[in-house]
């Protein structure tokens, strides 16, 4: 009689044999009470300047977000995050965060999310 499991477990039968280890559940992680009480506050960014850009790229549109006022660090977790949530290519070009292709009306919600104040879409 079959059971009532999506599929065939090919290693439950090795549970039961000697010398096998029983699965042990993981830990859960402890966080330290005075962490686990105050969520972390976001810095916000005052603005961001969005513009759409051609000259000097063969005639590709790129999409160039300046004026953030981010270390490195942030620069390169913030250009990830927008790569991803776009599904697109880019590179950090200076102090600017440059997109491959036209975001203009894609980008001012995701930089809200993120904590910018005032998105300028030029």
């Amino acid at each position: 009689m079959a059971e009532n499991r999506p599929f065939h477990n090919p290693f439950a039968a090795l549970a039961g044999l000697p010398g096998v280890p029983a699965p042990v559940a993981p830990a859960p992680a402890s966080v330290p009470p005075a962490q686990a009480s105050a969520p972390a506050a976001e810095p916000r960014i005052a603005r961001a300047v969005v513009r759409l850009e051609r000259s000097g790229r063969g005639g590709k549109e790129v999409t160039v977000i300046e004026q953030l006022t981010l270390n490195a660090k942030e620069r390169e977790s913030w250009l990830k995050a927008l790569k991803a949530g776009l599904g697109c290519g880019g590179v950090i070009e200076g102090d600017a965060l440059v997109l491959q292709g036209d975001h203009r009306k894609r980008l001012p919600p995701l930089l809200t999310a993120r904590g910018v104040k005032r998105v300028t879409v030029s």
